[in-house]
């Protein structure tokens, strides 16, 4: 399977294929780790002929996973520029950080409360994500979403809903995407397979 694939089943998937480009581009070693209670992820610099290393924890909720992932390539990063000169979150690790997060500000992969908490916590990137209350509290909200899943996965004439709030009814597939109409207004439209859609809570 393709790491962007892979990578995929633990992120957003338009963030996918980014993270891939850079695990390759870094020649970096990237494990999903299990749980850990004392750190989300971890970064090891290259040591006695091994590469970067980076780990993430696996029970992430996906925009929780992506900023972590960002977080320890802003390590990499750093380390590549600086070496053990610097200290592991300052400055330099700060303007790295914030620079590896544009191009997913950019594509608004995140939802709008997410996105506008990582602007403001841009602004002074802290040690950790956990420990700026405000994106805290805009990422623990997605734990809960555990019936976050792509729409080819769903059966025909499900309800889902998308990121707006929107609801949409699934329908056939047309050759590439999917007709779905929108419960909203009746209109009709086309979904990639691979978009990610909520379902609703009650499991209708």
């Amino acid at each position: 399977m393709k790491k962007e694939n892979i990578l995929a089943q633990y992120m957003p998937v338009a963030a996918a294929p980014i993270i891939a480009r850079w695990i390759d581009y870094f020649q970096c070693e990237f494990k999903i780790s299990k749980n850990r209670a004392t750190k989300l992820g971890d970064y090891r610099h290259p040591f006695k002929g091994a590469g970067h290393k980076i780990s993430v924890n696996n029970d992430l909720n996906a925009y929780a996973f992506l900023v972590t992932t960002v977080h320890e390539f802003a390590h990499l990063l750093t380390w590549n520029d600086h070496k053990n000169k610097v200290k592991p979150h300052g400055d330099e690790w700060k303007r790295n950080f914030k620079r590896m997060m544009v191009p997913f500000i950019e594509q608004n992969i995140f939802p709008e409360d997410v996105q506008s908490a990582i602007v403001s916590y841009l602004n002074n990137p802290s040690a950790a994500s956990c420990t700026d209350l405000k994106l805290s509290r805009a990422l623990k909200k997605y734990d809960l979403l555990l019936n976050v899943s792509r729409l080819e996965e769903l059966p025909i004439n499900t309800v889902f809903s998308i990121k707006d709030g929107r609801q949409f009814k699934k329908g056939e597939r047309l050759r590439k995407r999917y007709r779905c109409v929108c419960l909203d207004n009746g209109n009709t439209y086309l979904f990639n397979p691979l978009a990610e859609v909520t379902l609703p809570a009650t499991g209708t």
